[in-house]
């Protein structure tokens, strides 16, 4: 039996994925947990396993698909096994029963509204639609006339509402639910217009949320009749942003609907119609997708409908008819953060569309070209590229409107302030330089001083656990965690990312350099995974890395406390030494500063822990580990 391959959650707030990339193909043989595909979302790339073993039989999803979590990628099966051989003999039995009752359906007032998807020959004039292509003694087109038949006894009546706008009426397209807590979305680009043909799930428009930018597809195929939400407009969940009808038809035809209904009834003529239809069922989505493109050629033969009619059944193409290139949401962000123009870019994915791939290929280009010339600018080239902003005005991108409304949150919610201590590392500055070299070759990764930091943070939480907590208003209860779960601020091309250390208490010197460069890397490299990302119950941010001396880190809520890592700079300090004497002398020196949550924790408090911290590191007691 076929087993579905869904999109799994990755992650709290991730609703969607986008496939990048497919590492197996149909017919390919393929074991349990052996990796299918790889994904792409707006916090992790990942793969994709197999949940089972046996033979890729279908890919649902095809390179470059943004798909929404639970929905079907792929199916794999036992070997000569047909996903599409076992559902026309199910449907059989089902579309016979009502072939045999057709007269008394069709004689049935209440029957014909029901099944109706078409006006008769009469209403030609008034549904241009292509009611009329079609006579009712013709049997040389049974797809069109099971269609057409207000009697549909031969199972158009399953498949046609489901793939295709109904010939009478128009569907509303709604604003589905996109996350437990989103409520509501903003349209932020319509990729169709009105008078464009549509197949069914081809992307109509971009959609964005608190939580995750979106493509909201077409539920049937048709003609987007009206556009109900314009660009930047908010709607609630369930929400109508459009109307996809037939071709030719408008928004008003829902008024012919009772019109069609009314004379429906009494046409038993078209009974012994339906009956040719079990001949084409095999393949109903093809025929319904085309059906609406054949009528349009008898009224409407000024109109160049078989060409529309046969650009959504063709392979999707990047450009689009008003000649603007389409990319994913993904895409196009990482485009923007890469400063990479769309236009310079030559897609690689299916019809030509620009791919994750082709950005990130154009970017490093661009880079190698930059520093060609000159060396110097090196530095600054390692973030985003701000070159070009000076006079406009852009829209924020998504990551920064997160940031902005997370940060804005954090500080409603908590009562910040933050205590700073200044830390001589000169100890710490001496081992590191005596180890970093064995330390290199032992253990694979570079000796920094932010393990150090992070060992005496961890043994300071252990010591002060009122800080290793989070407390809940509504409730008012504090939660003290039993493990410490360090995080670690990482810049990253796609932004500032917290990577997690898990049971970080259990972690030697060491293990925690390790493991934070490992994190780090996968990090910027986008292998990391959404529970890498969170848990959270302290956080580390090094703001040193670019020269910073001290900061007020804002808070992840619901953490108590972040530490700030300054620079450690060499300056004059008074020293005193064992005896008292007291002298001035040249100490690596660096800024502590702590951001706390002061409805659990008070400045005492944080007083104490950073104290416990300073000595730590001052002691420099870390040889036994280094050894």
């Amino acid at each position: 039996m076929a087993t579905p391959v869904t999109l799994p959650e990755l992650g709290e707030s991730v609703t969607e994925g986008t496939v990048t990339r497919w590492l197996k193909q149909i017919g390919d043989t393929v074991a349990v947990d052996e990796p299918l595909l790889e994904v792409s979302t707006d916090k992790v790339d990942t793969e994709i396993p197999s949940p089972v073993a046996g033979v890729l039989l279908e890919i649902s999803a095809a390179e470059d698909e943004t798909v929404e979590v639970g929905a079907v990628l792929a199916t794999i099966g036992e070997e000569g096994e047909s996903t599409g051989d076992a559902a026309p003999a199910e449907e059989a039995p089902a579309e016979e029963a009502p072939a045999e009752e057709a007269p008394a359906e069709e004689a049935s007032a209440e029957e014909a509204p029901a099944e109706d998807s078409a006006a008769p020959s009469e209403e030609a004039p008034e549904e241009p639609a292509g009611e009329a292509s079609t006579p009712e003694g013709d049997e040389t087109t049974p797809a069109v006339a099971a269609e057409q038949d207000g009697g549909a006894p031969a199972g158009s009546d399953d498949a046609a509402p489901a793939d295709d706008a109904p010939q009478g009426e128009a569907t509303p397209v709604t604003l589905p639910e996109l996350g437990e807590s989103v409520t509501e979305g903003t349209v932020t680009r319509w990729l169709k217009q009105i008078g464009d043909e549509v197949a069914v799930d081809e992307p109509l428009l971009e959609v964005s949320t608190d939580k995750v930018d979106t493509e909201i597809p077409s539920p049937v195929a048709g003609t987007l009749l009206e556009i109900s939400a314009a660009e930047d407009e908010t709607v609630a969940v369930g929400g109508q942003l459009a109307l996809i009808g037939a071709a030719g038809g408008a928004a008003p035809s829902k008024d012919s609907a009772p019109e069609a209904e009314a004379e429906q009834a009494p046409e038993p003529e078209a009974a012994p119609e339906p009956e040719q239809a079990p001949e084409p069922e095999p393949e109903p989505k093809q025929e319904q997708q085309q059906a609406p493109a054949e009528p349009k050629q008898a009224p409407q033969a000024e109109k160049p409908a078989p060409a529309a009619a046969e650009a959504p059944a063709a392979a999707p193409s990047a450009v689009k008819p008003d000649g603007r290139q389409y990319v994913t949401p993904i895409v196009r962000k990482l485009a923007e953060r890469e400063g990479v123009s769309l236009d310079d870019v030559e897609g690689t994915g299916v019809g030509g569309r620009i791919r994750k791939q082709d950005i990130l290929d154009a970017a490093a280009k661009a880079r190698a070209a930059a520093e060609a010339p000159a060396a110097a600018p090196a530095a600054a080239a390692s973030g985003p590229d701000v070159s070009g902003l000076a006079g406009t005005v852009k829209k924020a991108n998504r990551i920064r409107q997160l940031t902005a409304i997370k940060t804005k949150e954090s500080l409603q919610v908590a009562a910040q302030l933050t205590q700073v201590h200044e830390v001589d590392l000169t100890r710490v500055a001496a081992l590191r330089q005596k180890h970093k070299a064995a330390f290199l070759d032992r253990e694979g990764v570079k000796l920094t001083f932010l393990p150090f930091i992070a060992k005496a943070t961890v043994e300071a939480l252990k010591a002060h656990p009122n800080v290793n907590a989070s407390y809940d208003e509504e409730s008012k209860e504090i939660t003290y965690h039993a493990a410490i779960n360090l995080g670690i601020a990482v810049d990253t091309e796609r932004g500032l990312l917290s990577i997690v250390v898990h049971d970080a208490g259990d972690l030697s010197l060491a293990g925690l350099a390790q493991r934070i460069d490992d994190l780090a890397s996968r990090a910027r490299s986008g292998d990391i995974k959404p529970n890498e990302l969170s848990g959270g119950t302290f956080t580390i941010t090094n703001i040193g890395s670019f020269g910073g001396l001290f900061d007020t880190p804002i808070l992840v809520q619901p953490q108590a406390a972040m530490l700030a890592t300054g620079a450690v700079v060499k300056k004059p300090v008074v020293v005193t030494d064992a005896d008292g004497n007291e002298s001035i002398a040249i100490r690596s020196m660096a800024y502590l500063p702590m951001t706390y949550d002061h409805r659990l924790v008070d400045g005492a408090d944080t007083g104490r822990f950073l104290t416990t911290v300073k000595k730590r590191l001052e002691e420099g007691a870390f040889e036994a580990e280094l050894s």
